[in-house]
């Protein structure tokens, strides 16, 4: 997403002076090109490979605008992202219709991964506030000590809420148009699927999702703008829908989905199985891809 000058650029000394920093070789290198060189110039490497230390700069400085941010704006960008996670959802009950019988299993699963990612694309390109997406870039300023805990607990509480508002009435709206969409058997057999496992199983699938949808977040940052971008949240997100792995705002678009649609779904199981998708996809968000990120950046290579 296109960020402010003053943020891609880290030459504003005023914001950065007061808050104590690790140095590291690239940052030291950083502050040289800011004393030496025309921002614009300097502006020029964003299209570039990036170094790692310069990612994580703007990760950090992405994180912090997102713990500034308004209690609404927050909210308001949140329910848009789950409202657009509601198409996610609609395109792999769709798919999930192709190919039928436990014989063409790895067919219909390789169907619904080739659409999943289309909801996603929508959503992230347009900058909209996804719970996932947005889990360990939240916990780099909390890591760099320019934010603290409780922040961050208010920021996921609001995005969680936003997104879950937002797909429950996407599910909702889609459901009631089923009988131009056609999607019923699908939705009903991807929110069977994603509620027929332990809480156990949920976390550590919702574990591996997270950490995925984080690392796609990381990516995002490591490349340029547009069809690079694009290809990032393909892929992670591909990977999560061939393996069938649990994604707590795109599940819970499912298996609100088919509980609208079907009399043998039960809203209160579903509400577990999308607890143990929110435990999980933080542990790998915010462990997997921000703690290590920033310990072998930010701690390794002082």
């Amino acid at each position: 997403m296109p960020l402010k000058q003053e943020i891609i650029i880290p030459g504003n000394k005023e914001a950065i002076k007061e808050i104590p920093q690790a140095k590291t070789y690239r940052s030291k290198e950083r502050e040289s090109e800011d004393r030496n060189f025309l921002p614009v110039i300097v502006k020029r490497i964003d299209e570039a490979t990036r170094h790692p230390d310069d990612v994580l700069e703007k990760a950090i400085h992405e994180g912090i605008e997102q713990h500034k941010r308004s209690k609404l704006s927050l909210l308001l960008s949140s329910v848009s992202a789950g409202l657009i996670l509601g198409f996610a959802a609609m395109s792999v009950s769709i798919a999930a219709q192709i190919f039928n019988g436990p014989e063409n299993m790895i067919f219909n699963r390789i169907a619904m991964a080739v659409v999943y990612p289309l909801g996603f694309i929508i959503c992230v390109m347009s900058g909209t506030q996804l719970f996932t997406e947005h889990t360990a870039t939240a916990v780099y300023p909390v890591l760099d000590r320019r934010e603290n805990i409780k922040s961050l607990m208010k920021l996921w509480v609001i995005v969680l809420f936003g997104n879950f508002l937002g797909t429950f009435l996407s599910s909702y709206m889609i459901a009631s148009a089923d009988q131009v969409i056609l999607a019923k058997e699908g939705f009903i057999e991807v929110a069977k699927h994603l509620m027929s496992f332990s809480f156990g199983e949920t976390v550590v699938s919702a574990i591996l999702a997270g950490w995925l949808m984080a690392q796609g977040g990381w990516l995002i940052l490591a490349t340029p703008p547009a069809s690079s971008q694009i290809l990032c949240i393909y892929i992670v997100t591909f990977i999560i829908g061939l393996g069938g792995l649990h994604h707590s705002i795109a599940g819970s678009a499912e298996i609100f989905g088919g509980v609208f649609l079907s009399d043998e779904l039960n809203l209160l199981d579903g509400m577990k199985t999308i607890g143990a998708s929110v435990v999980g996809n933080l542990l790998g968000g915010s462990i997997f891809v921000a703690i290590l990120n920033y310990a072998h950046i930010r701690k390794a290579q002082l």
